[in-house]
């Protein structure tokens, strides 16, 4: 954690810290702001709702709420062009996006990192997705839904099919399916990694920025603030995009031993013909 009060320089540590306990349950500083931020996006969903009802006013959070999700839902349209999938895809990443941008923008306000607690200046507040947990746990949950989408668009079967082929059968085929397997996991490590080193990158900028500025950061810092706030739009899209994409994947596979070599089709036809024609 970066601790941006301290004498020797900013202090900068990659694990999140624990700030009490509750029945053995460990309660850490990446909690606290990932229970405001939940908090807070589930009141600005449903204040969105109403606003679309017509049951109260637009006001501009709302109206950006809006836009917003009517782009994205456009974006993962174009990716999956079947309008039924589509549908039932867009709600979880669309979902993704909006829980790593508030949980990536409220890790910037002033109270998290200066606040400490214990002798050992403990911060009281981090940034939700600057714990690794949280962003290996959005990974799972992406590559997981991918996994379950593939199943019930292929069945089990089809979707087994795209990883394990008969090696006796199609060697190539075979050594592919191994490869997208490893994929899969590799998938889920870049999903998590890319997230998790943005934010840790943007604070330890933070920190040694204010650090260096000392009682001049709260000026300092403004043109920093504005530049992670980007930053934060544009990892959550990514991270949005990512999981449209492999999903997609899944949804666009076709079993290759459901369909006859269109060679094989002819002739089995023409087979059929010709016994007809004996037959007569």
């Amino acid at each position: 954690m970066i601790n941006y009060m301290a004498n020797a320089g900013p202090h900068i540590s990659v694990k999140v810290d624990e700030v009490f306990n509750v029945a053995g349950v460990s309660i850490t500083n990446s909690h606290l702001v990932g229970i405001l931020g939940l908090i807070v996006l589930v009141w600005l969903m449903f204040r969105t709702r109403a606003a679309v009802l017509g049951k109260k006013k637009h006001n501009l959070a709302t109206r950006l709420v809006q836009w917003t999700f009517d782009g994205l839902y456009d974006t993962v349209g174009q990716v999956i062009p079947d309008e039924k999938w589509a549908r039932k895809v867009a709600p979880l990443c669309i979902t993704l996006f909006f829980f790593i941008i508030a949980q990536y923008w409220l890790g910037l306000l002033p109270i998290v990192g200066p606040i400490t607690i214990g002798e050992h200046h403990t911060p009281l507040f981090r940034g939700g997705v600057a714990d690794l947990n949280m962003t290996f746990g959005l990974a799972i949950v992406t590559i997981v839904a991918a996994q379950v989408y593939a199943f019930k668009y292929l069945g089990f079967k089809g979707n087994m099919g795209r990883y394990f082929v008969n090696p006796l059968r199609d060697p190539i085929m075979a050594f592919v399916g191994i490869l997208e397997l490893v994929a899969e996991f590799s998938r889920m490590l870049g999903l998590s990694f890319r997230l998790f080193g943005n934010v840790l990158a943007g604070e330890i900028l933070l920190a040694v920025i204010a650090y260096m500025t000392k009682f001049m950061s709260p000026v300092a810092l403004q043109p920093f603030y504005f530049f992670e706030l980007f930053i934060g739009g544009i990892q959550a899209y990514i991270f949005f995009m990512l999981s449209t994409v492999f999903i997609s994947l899944g949804l666009a596979h076709h079993d290759s031993d459901s369909h006859e070599p269109i060679d094989e089709v002819h002739s089995s036809t023409e087979t059929k013909k010709l016994a007809a024609a004996e037959s007569d």
